[in-house]
């Protein structure tokens, strides 16, 4: 677990957050049997950024979501007014979550995830049809998230949406970003940490989870534990494959 700067501790606005676990059905049904779930008591970010790492199916996009909801987000992504539902899919996991926040409450906030951005820029078009006020696509800079393409528009959100002094959750945003994209991300968010935010990131991109200050946390068979990031499997790979890359693609291709 990397260190946690002082400076940082005032921005710290979601301290933990509890499993209720006596409250829980059963431990072997969905989504309580996810290995992320099954073992977990409690979860305590990092003031500044959170990864939560781990294999598809462990459960880390599961517990973001049930995360944002129980904060208060739309389940679908979006800030905090974002009432829309498209398809009723997340799980009911929240509703066995406590969040114990800090004493400061963030002045900003964003769910977003790269499934259902779709929705949500649709939901902002939907919403600037009715009368009153400024378009709210001028806090997204100024042009339809629809007629970008989806790596512009979700750049467009952090960059021009993200307003710092926040509570940001992000679902696996290197779907729809290239490395490049990965590292002017890595730089906004050191912006908005530096200007009070704290972010919580389920992510496979090992560009990502090299930000120096966070908490990795890696799901298991025991539940979220922390794993320094050149010993999660993200690194470990990626250095393997890209410091010889035609040994590795033989050995593939061979077996």
């Amino acid at each position: 677990m990397r260190e946690r700067p002082k400076a940082v501790e005032s921005s710290h606005y979601l301290l933990e957050v509890r499993l209720e676990r006596d409250r829980v059905p059963s431990f072997d049904e969905y989504p309580f049997a996810l290995p992320a779930v099954r073992n977990m008591h409690s979860l305590v970010p990092h003031p500044a950024v959170t990864f939560l790492v781990g294999e598809n199916g462990s459960g880390k996009s599961t517990l973001l979501e049930a995360i944002a909801v129980t904060c208060g987000f739309n389940p679908e992504g979006g800030t905090k007014n974002f009432n829309f539902a498209t398809r009723a899919s997340h799980s009911p996991l929240h509703q066995y979550l406590t969040p114990v926040h800090g004493m400061r409450r963030p002045r900003d906030g964003f769910f977003l995830r790269a499934e259902s951005l779709f929705n949500v820029a649709t939901n902002i078009e939907e919403m600037d049809k009715e009368p009153g006020g400024p378009p709210i696509i001028d806090s997204y800079g100024g042009v339809s998230l629809h007629e970008q393409s989806h790596g512009e528009s979700f750049f467009a959100i952090f960059m021009e949406r993200f307003g710092g002094q926040g509570l940001y959750l992000l679902d696996e945003p290197e779907a729809a970003l290239s490395p490049t994209r990965q590292m002017s991300l890595i730089a906004r968010m050191h912006e908005l940490i530096a200007d009070g935010s704290q972010f919580i990131i389920a992510t496979h991109s090992p560009i990502l989870m090299a930000y120096p200050n966070s908490d990795i946390l890696l799901m298991t068979d025991g539940g979220p534990q922390p794993v320094d990031y050149t010993d999660t499997e993200h690194y470990r790979v990626t250095r393997d494959f890209l410091t010889n890359h035609e040994k590795m693609l033989r050995i593939l291709m061979e077996e």
